[in-house]
């Protein structure tokens, strides 16, 4: 019988897995097919900048996130949205992955350690991400469902701050994880409860505020961004120097 891994390695979704907001994703791909209209993403979208701007010390913005974040789904079938979240993947979330952050989450996987989404997206959206990536599973924000169908009501907490500590507590709990021995990577210093929790923390992406305290404790720091844009600017004109050296290179000889 296999030993189960004591370690493992805890990932946020939005700006540390993918470029963007996943709920966002969905809500964008909800409208295109007609579920909603362009008000009702308005609300959304306004909500989801003042939590990400606020949340972590404001209740009463994370509680209007939180009905901005339900109200969508509330009314429509599990099944539905399920097949709909499986489309939006292909459409919006593949496309936006951080290829590196990918590879890391590949080498935990590869050392045989379990990798983890953690993230206040819906569970069912972030489930959908974990199996494409071939991940071990996924944390997210719940909807309460009655007979099929989401009732746009929260299942417990919104699946933010320190919120994912406490969920993953649990998880090691359950699992025999060694916090001490885990990883956990994150774009927001509103995940520093999550961060913190485990004896292996890393930034992806950081925030400011993020980067000052991952400067500050030592922990390691993934700036994909900046890769990219380098590569996007410089790319083209490497290939050109690419191009033109080969103009010096001798040809061999048959």
């Amino acid at each position: 019988m296999a030993l189960r891994p004591t370690r493992a390695a805890f990932f946020d979704v939005d700006n540390t897995l993918v470029r963007g907001s996943t709920l966002y994703f969905l809500g964008r791909g909800m409208y295109q097919r007609g579920y909603f209209t362009k008000a009702d993403i308005s609300r959304f979208v306004v909500a989801n900048l003042r939590f990400r701007m606020t949340g972590m010390e404001k209740s009463e913005v994370i509680e209007r996130f939180q009905k901005a974040a339900t109200d969508f789904v509330g009314g429509h079938k599990v099944s539905d949205i399920l097949a709909l979240g499986e489309e939006i993947y292909d459409e919006y979330v593949s496309p936006k992955l951080w290829d590196r952050t990918c590879a890391i989450a590949r080498e935990h996987i590869a050392k045989g350690e379990e990798v983890w989404l953690v993230t206040a997206a819906p569970q069912d959206m972030a489930n959908i991400i974990s199996t494409r990536l071939g991940l071990t599973g996924a944390i997210g924000s719940k909807v309460i469902i009655k007979d099929g169908i989401y009732t746009g009501e929260l299942d417990g907490k919104l699946l933010h701050g320190n919120e994912k500590a406490v969920a993953i507590r649990k998880l090691a709990e359950e699992r025999g994880y060694d916090l001490t021995q885990c990883y956990s990577y994150s774009d927001s210093h509103n995940d520093l409860p999550l961060l913190t929790a485990v004896g292996n923390p890393s930034a992806i992406n950081p925030d400011a505020i993020l980067r000052l305290k991952a400067l500050a404790e030592g922990w390691p720091i993934h700036d994909f961004r900046r890769a990219r844009f380098l590569n996007r600017i410089l790319g083209p004109a490497v290939s050109r120097l690419a191009a033109v050296a080969t103009w010096f290179v001798p040809r061999k000889r048959r």
